[in-house]
């Protein structure tokens, strides 16, 4: 689990293709390595992955077919920023929500407008996933936690403060690019129950 508190940013260095799959090198900049171990999980951008290999502040990951067909991984290049998050622990301070890594859809850029010394970023997200969205809800995007401003139909916006846009790479992305979207796990789980309730009912 994670928190959606970006620790650092970091950049892809190297890709390998394999048949139906592929491995990363990441620098991970100036991510606190010292109590990661090979076989821990990482947030890059948002997708939980697993450490494989740990050398200086350079970490190997293995990204599955799956995960290529539900990411934007596969358009990765040397060079391209990442956001990066260590598993939380026991003692990790929440400062976000509970962010597990495994992404649910692609949110789209629609628009992005200066608002004081914030910015505000309009995004698109898929159909399927806009019923999860709620006004002052929480959100995922890139493995950022953020809260949703408002809603209208499957957009939704978003205040980026002078922190978030120095600290991610959302200060880098353009209107029509997209994000890694991950819904609030706790409407996830809660419209499974209504189901079984109704269920239940009938």
């Amino acid at each position: 689990m994670f928190s959606g508190i970006v620790q650092a940013m970091g950049k892809v260095e190297d890709i390998r293709h394999f048949d139906e799959d592929l491995s990363l090198t990441i620098n991970v900049g100036q991510l606190d390595l010292s109590g990661c171990r090979v076989g821990d999980s990482i947030a890059v951008s948002g997708v939980c992955l697993t450490a494989v290999n740990i050398v200086d502040q350079r970490i190997d990951v293995d990204v599955s077919a799956e995960t290529l067909a539900r990411t934007l991984i596969g358009s990765w290049s040397p060079g391209i920023g990442l956001n990066l998050e260590l598993a939380v622990t026991p003692n990790t301070v929440l400062g976000g929500h509970l962010v597990t890594g495994h992404v649910d859809g692609i949110a789209t850029l629609v628009s992005r407008r200066d608002l004081g010394r914030s910015v505000e970023m309009t995004f698109d997200a898929p159909s399927t996933l806009a019923r999860y969205i709620a006004s002052k809800g929480a959100i995922c995007l890139d493995g950022i936690s953020l809260t949703v401003n408002e809603v209208k139909d499957s957009e939704f916006d978003v205040n980026i403060v002078p922190h978030t846009s120095k600290a991610t790479t959302l200060s880098s992305i353009s209107n029509g690019d997209g994000v890694h979207l991950e819904v609030d796990i706790i409407v996830r789980y809660l419209e499974r129950l209504m189901s079984f309730s109704a269920e239940s009912v009938a």
